[in-house]
């Protein structure tokens, strides 16, 4: 079941075209990653889906309704952390979480609690006295505490140290559990490894890949080392090789995905004795698109 969608987006400013036709459709009960440098399009995208920006041309979709038309009905059921988060200065961290979790139907006062805990959050504070970090900490105590059934988290880790960026990522696996779906625009790309199920590269406005990382891995690069019984003297002639450096360790190089099986068996005519392989990373595949 298709929870949001967005079909040919366009989104214009001036004559400034931010959004060239992107199409995304996330699933229930999936985590779905959008990533892409600053300035790409990804919050842009985000802000169309909420209702905040009005599509220049094409369709905007949350649970079946038109982002633009329906976004009240759709916010009742939607939880949303931008990455830089403004909060009324002269309200405790403890009365924003209250007065967020208000405006749900159903949120849990034991949920709050333990998202508290988790955090490490002082809720007594002035809002005006927080740092980056605790400011971001409110936003997503006040998300994961209500019953939402999309959460859409706009680079939600920034200002985060990397403890608890692990509370967050567990957090959303919870989430994951009970079956709802999660929109993750990020830019750390071991967050989005560690945590989707598919990814949407966006770039300049437009989306150049999508797919699970296993899909996606299969358009980058295996990097391997080797130990053989004999030379390797025609590697460098074997279709889909890269990258050959022969040091004491052994032999690396890297190889076309695709041809991974082929080189294997090359490798074993010449009598293998030691072997690595290291699969390709997103942030390679990244790296691919920007270079």
């Amino acid at each position: 079941m298709i929870i949001a969608s967005t079909d040919n987006l366009i989104k214009r400013f001036g004559k400034f075209e931010a959004l060239k036709g992107i199409n995304l459709a996330l699933h229930e009960g999936e985590v779905f990653g959008f990533i892409g440098p600053n300035g790409a399009g990804k919050s842009t995208a985000i802000r169309v889906l909420l209702g905040i920006l009005q599509a220049s041309e094409g369709t905007a979709q949350i649970f079946g309704k038109d982002a633009w038309k329906d976004a009240v009905e759709i916010h009742k059921r939607v939880a949303y952390v931008p990455g830089d988060v403004s909060l009324w200065p002269n309200l405790t961290g403890g009365e924003i979480i209250d007065l967020f979790t208000r405006l749900r139907k159903k949120s849990g006062q034991t949920r709050r609690a333990q998202l508290i805990k988790q955090f490490d959050l002082d809720t007594s504070k002035k809002c005006r006295t927080y740092s980056k970090g605790n400011r971001q900490k409110v936003a997503l105590v006040s998300a994961f505490a209500s019953e939402a059934d999309l959460y859409i988290l706009d680079e939600p880790t920034s200002g985060l140290d990397p403890l608890m960026e692990q509370v967050f990522r567990q957090c959303v696996q919870e989430v994951k559990a009970q079956g709802k779906t999660v929109l993750l625009s990020s830019h750390i790309l071991q967050e989005v490894e560690q945590l989707c199920d598919r990814v949407s590269i966006i770039r300049q406005g437009e989306i150049i890949e999508t797919g699970t990382l296993q899909e996606l891995r299969h358009l980058t690069r295996t990097s391997i080392t080797v130990q053989t019984e004999r030379p390797l003297e025609e590697l460098g002639t074997q279709a889909g090789v890269h990258d050959i450096l022969t040091e004491a360790e052994g032999t690396m190089f890297s190889v076309d995905t695709k041809l991974l099986g082929q080189t294997i068996e090359y490798l074993g005519q010449h009598g293998i004795v030691a072997l690595e392989c290291t699969p390709p990373t997103l942030e390679q595949l990244f790296m691919r698109h920007y270079e």
